[in-house]
């Protein structure tokens, strides 16, 4: 199996993902005892989904996040998970002032290894012709 990737009964897998997301109006709320336990609610999240933690950078007003994903989540449910436990607990134990800690939306993206040419043309090989018109630049 190549280094670096999971390995499950019926998968083999690397999935990345990059999310950013923010406090509601964008308010800097994500200082002090604020930003560590906001920092060991996303692990312990993180450990209950079977993902691991690549990067993670609090700031007062957002979020960044580095995950593995596990191929049983999807990117969304990842972060309504994150989201919803971490509101849930920051908002028992501090005062934020805010109707809800987290904005509705936040920004994903995979990384990987491997670029959308090197597939395009990987595919290519294998039948010997384009399966999907290029994309226009």
């Amino acid at each position: 199996m190549p280094r670096g990737y999971s390995k499950e009964r019926t998968s083999v897998h690397r999935l990345h993902y990059y999310f950013i997301w923010c406090p509601k109006y964008r308010k800097s709320v994500l200082t002090g005892e604020a930003k560590d336990r906001l920092e060991a609610l996303i692990g312990e999240k993180a450990d209950e989904l079977d993902s691991e933690i690549l990067a993670l950078a609090v700031r007062p007003d957002h979020v960044h996040l580095f995950i593995e994903g596990n191929p049983k989540l999807a990117p969304n449910k990842i972060m309504q998970q994150v989201k919803g436990h971490s509101s849930r607990r920051m908002r028992e134990e501090f005062d934020f002032g805010l109707p809800s800690l987290w904005t509705r939306s936040y920004f994903v993206s995979s990384a990987g290894d491997v670029s959308d040419e090197t597939v395009e043309a990987y595919i290519e090989a294998q039948t010997g012709q384009r399966s999907v018109p290029t994309r226009s630049t």
